[in-house]
């Protein structure tokens, strides 16, 4: 039902910053609640980052808190995760995901669309 898209993965160096997005499609965008995960190699996929469709508030997971920002452009049907202060554990790939309407907690299973996916590695 929803379409997602991410962009912006690349390689870059520790203490750095990069931008991803997602642009989402074949939903109307300002009714979606949108998230970010992440996984690492040989290990379980991780939630990273939320925002309902209202904007009002934010989640994020305790590792990236005062790091990374998400934020929406409705207009834009995109969602954005801006990563700053990048660590080498902060290596992964990372997810979109989209649900439509609220959430009673950030686990995987409670979003029913998922993009392909964009790598991140923070080297030393």
């Amino acid at each position: 039902q929803v379409q997602l898209v991410e962009s912006g993965g690349g390689l870059v160096q520790a203490g750095g910053s990069l931008r991803l997005s997602c642009a989402a499609s074949g939903r109307t965008f300002s009714s979606l609640t949108m998230a970010w995960f992440r996984q690492a190699p040989g290990k379980a996929r991780e939630f990273v980052a939320a925002i309902p469709w209202n904007s009002v508030n934010t989640n994020y997971a305790d590792s990236v808190k005062g790091r990374f920002s998400i934020s929406r452009d409705n207009a834009k049907n995109t969602v954005y995760l801006q990563m700053n202060s990048l660590k080498p554990e902060d290596t992964a790939d990372y997810y979109c995901a989209a649900r439509v309407g609220g959430v009673n907690y950030y686990g995987e299973a409670v979003f029913g669309s998922w993009g392909q996916g964009t790598h991140v590695t923070v080297s030393s």
